[in-house]
């Protein structure tokens, strides 16, 4: 059976209840995300549009349009945008494609660990490996709702990730 993106982000969301957790997910994961781009970046194929990154991004791409169309769209050009600094940064020296590739994913990950320090709970891939695809949407999500853009339909995640009295 198909997980919904309702079930995905309620499930995600039972391992980040903290705000400290939340807050150091919107530093570390685009942190990271950004990091994968950067170290798929090499090499580049077709006259330097087609890469490692490329492809998971379309793959990543796939999975969140899947889930929900108005934030796949958002996820794709997010992700596209990753993707474009990624081939930026790949273009230079491989000492610099490598500090910043490799520097981001470390501090990245630091900031995640943390967060779930504060939460007191192990990240949410460590049970279900989704939880590093679902990770970046949650981000989005959540700033969706912290904005107020999303807070109707969404709010139901939330709700469902509150522990049970």
């Amino acid at each position: 059976m198909k997980k919904s993106l309702v079930d995905h982000l309620g499930q995600y969301a039972t391992y980040h209840r903290d705000p400290r957790n939340i807050a150091t997910h919107f530093i570390g994961i685009p942190l990271i995300v950004v990091a994968v781009a950067v170290l798929l970046s090499r090499p580049q194929w077709a006259a330097g549009w087609l890469s490692p990154a490329v492809l998971v991004a379309l793959a990543s791409a796939w999975f969140y349009l899947r889930l929900e169309l108005r934030l796949g769209v958002l996820m794709s050009v997010l992700l596209g945008l990753c993707v474009w600094a990624g081939h930026v940064l790949a273009q230079q020296s491989t000492l610099i494609w490598l500090v910043s590739g490799v520097g981001m994913f470390v501090v990245g990950w630091a900031i995640q660990f943390v967060g779930h320090h504060y939460e007191g709970r192990k990240p949410a891939f460590v049970d279900d490996v989704t939880g590093l695809i679902v990770g970046p949407l949650f981000v989005v999500a959540e700033l969706a709702f912290l904005l107020g853009l999303r807070s109707f339909d969404l709010k139901c995640w939330r709700v469902s990730a509150r522990p049970s009295a």
